[in-house]
């Protein structure tokens, strides 16, 4: 989305997916003062799809990027996102086609690793609820 009223048009469609979804938790990054830095009108958003999933009774999860890389610090210490990246599709084999190229220093960030980036908070949702179970 782009322009001055992107978070509401991405407010917008987030409520479509919710209510063609009907999921049962929501997981979204921490973006809190102790959690990750993004831009403002991304702490707004974010604030509102809490709002919005607490309306409708979803239970809202939110982990930092410190507790992703924590949670995959068994596979070697704290991973980058291209390692990431391919860890989620080794264990997701579904999501190996979408494993973009090794980024270049003057390269922007691949638009396909938003995918990972959610897949690895989905992935440490799961963990920290196995661990709580068992």
């Amino acid at each position: 989305m782009r322009g001055p009223r992107k978070s509401n048009g991405c407010l917008l469609r987030i409520s479509q997916i919710i209510d063609r979804c009907a999921p049962d938790v929501l997981v979204i990054q921490d973006i809190s003062e102790q959690g990750t830095r993004r831009a403002r009108w991304i702490s707004k958003l974010n604030g509102s799809i809490t709002e919005l999933a607490k309306d409708r009774g979803i239970p809202v999860f939110a982990y930092s990027r410190a507790q992703v890389r924590a949670a995959f610090d068994e596979y070697g210490g704290p991973p980058t996102k291209q390692i990431l990246a391919e860890l989620i599709a080794k264990h997701i084999p579904a999501f190996e086609q979408y494993v973009p190229p090794p980024r270049k220093p003057w390269m922007s960030e691949d638009r396909r690793m938003g995918l990972f980036d959610a897949a690895a908070l989905a992935l440490v949702f799961f963990q920290s609820a196995d661990d709580s179970a068992g």
